[in-house]
């Protein structure tokens, strides 16, 4: 009889983790509280028209992903179509815009006309970069980090130096460029890390060469597309899903879980995996079945939340590309208020996102679907009072970049999406969209373990354990949990 598996969540931790066991052998459980999978990641239609991507939308690192599927038997292109972005993405300066292009010889030219030098340390960049993304991505971020003796092989010995752990990520950017607006676009990828370039180790480079080398996408019809064929490629390893089944409660009998109550009911299980909120997880234990106590996730460093709208527009915005950062303003003031200063931003930057541009599947003909996101600092109090006023102030940004008039009055569907929100879907500490900043002491073995010290068939997947926020690690971490708790199952 196979044993019986839960997987409490299906974001891209937990659709991972499910398609492994599956294909495991385990009769595997998702148990999901909303009414779609994806967690961060889902998506919403409006009855004007319009479909809404909830969360990310930069696929990056396209061989990460590819690499999930090939395990698999399958590709990518079984499932959806993938568009490459070009340009990549624009970044707005107050002196003016650099658009990244989606060749890198390209890219090459375009640092050269604003740096004497540029194209040739560019070059030397990316193939420092790219280094690490191959020893980081293949070997060091595959490890469960029980101990630091798993990174003791003469591979990672040999590259130890070259992967530039103790360095910040801010130093070596200055090493190679000196004109501001190319320092900010080298540091701009490790914000998804959610820490400051400054606290960042350099080894997170590889983020440049998993981004502009390998460029930036689009699936079509949405990032969504991404969740239902992972959900798609659980199922088929025989994974079975429950939407709107919340649980309730965590039911320990001597030192296992023995069931879980789901919507109410007790069910039996051999082994649970809980891709929800870690942290959350760990409160619906008694306390000294937990791992970390209240004073541990208190002394963590978070990465940011966001408020985020989501605008269906009436008409076509003009002069805008699918990604658009503003950087008009400084990025360490932003950072400051996010960190330091734990307050709302009087200079804040933001992203754009408009998809609509690249696909005509998201809004309705003419029209256009308009995705904002201005990172803040978690635990913040947020209000509609608040949102609405930063709404205002990004989309008056937006008409001067564009040209549009009056977006405001073209605004036909409006979605905001906060702190609060992010506390209130996800149970997700301070309301953080991110998980834990990647910050040289919250790295590998300092990050929170995959494995319960003292349920021994309890497990945590997900962007607050290893290997950290994103995508790509969402979808490792799954893989890197699923595989220890087959290899402790055959101990037992």
């Amino acid at each position: 009889m196979k044993k019986k598996v839960a997987v409490i969540g299906a974001g891209f931790s937990g659709l991972s983790a499910a398609a492994y066991l599956g294909r495991a052998g385990y009769d595997v459980h998702v148990f999901e509280k909303h009414d779609q999978p994806g967690g961060r990641a889902r998506q919403f239609s409006t009855p004007e028209g319009f479909k809404f991507d909830m969360g990310p939308s930069w696929y990056w690192m396209p061989d990460i992903i590819e690499s999930f599927f090939s395990d698999f038997g399958y590709r990518t292109s079984d499932f959806f179509d993938l568009i490459s972005l070009n340009p990549q993405f624009e970044m707005i300066f107050s002196s003016g815009k650099i658009s990244v292009p989606g060749s890198y010889e390209e890219l090459k030219e375009l640092f050269e006309c604003i740096e004497l030098g540029a194209a040739e340390k560019l070059d030397k960049f990316m193939g420092a970069a790219k280094f690490k993304y191959d020893v980081g991505m293949r070997d060091f971020i595959n490890k469960p980090c029980h101990s630091w003796f798993e990174f003791i092989s003469p591979k990672i010995a040999l590259s130890a130096f070259k992967l530039d752990l103790l360095s910040s990520f801010r130093s070596y950017v200055a090493r190679y460029f000196k004109d501001e607006r190319l320092r900010t676009l080298m540091e701009f990828p490790v914000i998804f890390l959610g820490a400051s370039p400054k606290d960042i180790p350099a080894l997170y480079s590889l983020m440049n060469y998993g981004g502009y080398a390998l460029g930036t996408h689009y699936p079509k019809g949405g990032f969504y597309q991404l969740v239902l064929a992972m959900q798609q490629l659980a199922e088929a390893q025989g994974a079975t899903f429950h939407f709107n089944h919340n649980v309730d409660a965590i039911n320990i009998d001597d030192k296992r879980i023995s069931s879980l109550v789901i919507n109410g009911e007790s069910q039996d299980f051999d082994l649970v995996v809980a891709s929800a909120d870690y942290h959350h997880i760990e409160t619906q234990l008694p306390e000294k079945f937990r791992n970390y106590d209240a004073a541990y996730w208190k002394s963590r460093t978070f990465a940011p939340s966001s408020l985020i709208y989501y605008l269906g527009m009436k008409s076509s915005i003009p002069n805008l590309t699918h990604h658009t950062l503003f950087f008009e303003h400084s990025l360490d003031e932003h950072i400051d208020c996010i960190y330091a200063d734990k307050k709302w931003p009087e200079k804040p930057l933001f992203y754009a996102c408009c998809p609509s541009k690249t696909d005509i599947d998201v809004a309705p003909e003419g029209q256009e679907n308009l995705f904002l996101l201005m990172p803040l600092a978690t635990g913040i109090l947020d209000n509609e009072e608040t949102r609405e006023e930063y709404l205002m102030h990004m989309l008056e940004r937006l008409e001067k970049q564009t040209g549009a008039k009056n977006l405001r009055e073209q605004i036909v569907y409006k979605r905001s999406y906060c702190v609060s929100d992010f506390v209130q879907d996800y149970n997700a500490y301070g309301g953080n969209a991110y998980g834990l900043a990647n910050t040289l002491k919250q790295t590998a073995v300092w990050k929170p373990k995959i494995r319960n010290k003292s349920v021994q068939n309890l497990f945590y997947t997900g962007q607050l354990t290893v290997p950290g926020p994103g995508v790509p690690p969402a979808i490792i971490s799954g893989k890197i949990v699923a595989k220890e708790a087959i290899e402790s199952d055959y101990k037992l």
